[in-house]
């Protein structure tokens, strides 16, 4: 049965941590996007349709776009409009059949491919399924269990979904308005189509959370490798009441002089994470010399050395940051640093640290002319 393939990676993607999109980040070495796109074509798909944001299609472009027999189309807002969108960009009203799938999912085997469309001779619709074998729990707003439900006859859906061409059409012309399925299984059962299950495979496990993607590492036979960047910097107090520091704002007699807002923890920490992947340093990205960056916050470094990161498939580990100086104190200031760095990074909090210490009057920093900041940076990246 000859079929199209529309690959949904319409969505932000952005609950894995990091401003980068979860379908354009790295598995193996490639494109989270690819790897179904790929799998789809090798199994014999007529076409692969690739659904990406609207802001996003040249990024998609130069991820998939060197593929045979795919084309990219502009997403919606939802998930259901992306869907329409791939869905009205079939051409070929001789299609029998349409499998959608998750970008997200990145491995689908030409097996998974050829059970659904043998399951599709006799059905509108079919899908892989596993088995809940979890106890599932039903909690109040407060996370209080209120219930135990029955899980007998419950089934998890993944995708590729698989539908008979027309019989999907209608059935997504026909959905209400303002409605959103939670499939597209159940656009086809409200028209009446039946939709059967086929065995699941735990290898089409979805990308949703930062931790999905150093399994799903492991499951691509990546090789990783551990980096560590270290980061200096200094800054001069000068006229002012106040400084920023690791992301805090903090009251003082003086502020410190710099270009940005001169938060030397951020500015260390930026060096560091840059240092780790091979990235130069901060004065590389933000030259000084660059009247956009005056005054900037550099929460915005921070994030860019960390997007580098997430675009290179890698993931930061630990930071660790420390101040030097005699004053401001730092020590009731710490737990809120800590708390931003975890913000910014994305991270747990207990991969976090920053320290203070002082060079008992010594130096630069002891004499109160300015104050000092080191960090280290443990990151993962692909071999």
């Amino acid at each position: 049965m000859g079929f199209i393939a529309i690959v949904v990676a319409g969505g932000a993607g952005l609950r894995v941590g990091g401003s980068t999109s979860k379908q354009w980040r790295l598995v193996g070495g490639k494109p989270l996007v690819r790897w179904p796109v790929e799998a789809l074509l090798a199994a014999g798909a007529a076409e692969v349709i690739v659904v990406a944001p609207a802001g996003a299609l040249d990024t998609a472009g130069a991820l998939c776009g060197d593929l045979p027999r795919v084309r990219i189309v502009a997403g919606g807002a939802e998930r259901i409009d992306s869907v329409r969108a791939g869905l009205n960009a079939i051409a070929d009203e001789t299609c029998e059949a349409v499998l959608i799938h998750d970008a997200a999912r990145p491995f689908v085997t030409r097996r998974h491919v050829d059970a659904l469309l043998a399951a599709l001779e006799s059905a509108d619709g079919a899908l892989p399924a596993l088995a809940q074998s979890d106890t599932l729990k039903r909690v109040d707003a407060d996370m209080t269990v209120i219930e135990t439900p029955s899980r007998a006859g419950l089934w998890r859906a993944q995708t590729p979904q698989a539908f008979r061409w027309p019989k999907l059409r209608d059935g997504y012309l026909s959905w209400p308005e303002g409605e959103t399925p939670t499939d597209d299984a159940q656009v086809m059962e409200r028209a009446g189509g039946r939709i059967v299950l086929i065995p699941g495979d735990p290898m089409l496990m979805k990308a949703t959370y930062a931790e999905d993607f150093e399994m799903m590492e492991r499951l691509a036979g990546g090789a990783r490798i551990t980096r560590t960047g270290q980061g200096l910097d200094a800054h001069r107090f000068g006229p002012g009441d106040r400084v920023w520091l690791c992301g805090v704002e903090i009251a003082h007699d003086h502020s410190l002089i710099g270009h940005s807002d001169a938060d030397a923890g951020l500015h260390a920490l930026t060096d560091a994470i840059l240092g780790a992947i091979g990235e130069g340093d901060i004065g590389d990205h933000f030259p000084p010399t660059d009247p956009k960056w005056r005054g900037a916050a550099s929460d915005l470094f921070l994030k860019h050395a960390a997007d580098l990161v997430a675009a290179k498939g890698g993931r930061i580990i630990n930071v660790d940051v420390t101040l030097i100086c005699e004053r401001p104190k730092i020590k009731t200031h710490r737990a809120a640093m800590r708390q931003r760095l975890a913000e910014i990074l994305c991270l747990p909090l207990d991969r976090v640290s920053v320290k203070a210490t002082t060079t008992e009057g010594m130096g630069f920093p002891g004499r109160e002319e300015g104050l000092a900041a080191q960090a280290i940076a443990t990151v993962e990246t692909p071999a």
